[in-house]
């Protein structure tokens, strides 16, 4: 497995093992790798002939200067699990190297209004953040098929966005959300739960089954949500927002639709947990109508 720190080494590296000529594979990350990554990588083995996994904790996408100071840097565990995992080869920048000017001084991508929704909202300017470093991996990976996680889908639907409109000849795949026995979605965060807290922290699954069952009964989208946010205030969460949407747009939706999606934020103490369950209108008639 061939470590590659500068943009230099990577292309140096692209050219001297013919790179170009197979069908490459390519996961993104943050590093901190857990098992929702190692299925990531899994996926894009399946895909791919070879993989390029990029570990970069992105300045652009964090608000808050303490969330960025606290993400968890695990490097040399990071790369003893790619090691064993298969992969061709890690791109791990710095900072310096793929923002030279610095932040105030640089060219980004606006994720536009699908990136203002929701999460957007919750996080202003983050999804401009993701926008601007996958495409700046992309032009310098330049998979075929790069593989994203569910979990975070409204970043997948950025992404699909992305691709389409800059014309991107990369194709997308997406994983399904990983997740504890206990429903919990795996995510880096998880480990900043306290104990209590982690016996409390699966309840924001419970809650999308119990609003997809709540929807499949035939009760109303709002009825639904507004039982939802109370029951997870109920169990000790501060909801950031709770919502059913479409999955390309992830504009709120009313009444079920064709490819629909509950979507949920939520915080326990200074934990903010994400999650989301696909919901789909059963019948073509429920388009159209209330239930």
């Amino acid at each position: 497995m061939q470590v590659l720190r500068d943009i230099d080494e990577l292309r140096e590296w692209r050219a001297d093992t013919g790179f170009d000529a197979l069908r490459v594979g390519f996961v993104p990350t943050m590093g901190n790798l857990h098992a929702g990554h190692m299925a990531l990588i899994e996926h894009a083995r399946r895909r791919s002939e070879s993989v390029i996994v990029s570990i970069f904790v992105n300045p652009l996408q964090f608000e808050d200067p303490d969330d960025l100071a606290r993400y968890p840097r695990t490097e040399e565990r990071d790369l003893e699990q790619l090691e064993r995992a298969g992969v061709a080869a890690v791109f791990l920048p710095t900072e310096a190297v793929l923002y030279p000017h610095g932040q105030d001084d640089l060219v980004r991508v606006d994720a536009g209004p699908l990136g203002e929704r929701l999460e957007g909202a919750a996080r202003p300017g983050h999804f401009t953040g993701v926008a601007t470093v996958v495409t700046k991996l992309f032009n310098l990976v330049r998979p075929d098929v790069a593989v994203f996680g569910e979990k975070d889908a409204q970043q997948v639907a950025v992404i699909r966005r992305l691709v389409t409109d800059l014309d991107f000849p990369v194709e997308l795949a997406i994983e399904p959300t990983h997740r504890e026995p206990d429903g919990l979605a795996i995510s880096s965060r998880n480990r900043f739960l306290s104990d209590e807290q982690r016996r409390q922290a699966p309840a924001v699954h419970r809650a999308l089954k119990r609003a997809a069952e709540s929807l499949a009964g035939g009760h109303t989208v709002a009825a639904t949500l507004a039982g939802a946010r109370h029951w997870l205030g109920q169990q000790g969460f501060e909801v950031d927002y709770l919502a059913y949407v479409d999955d390309a747009r992830f504009e709120e939706q009313h009444r079920l639709v064709k490819h629909g999606r509950l979507v949920v934020a939520a915080r326990l103490g200074e934990v903010r947990l994400i999650d989301n369950l696909a919901v789909h209108s059963p019948s073509p008639a429920m388009h159209e109508s209330e239930r």
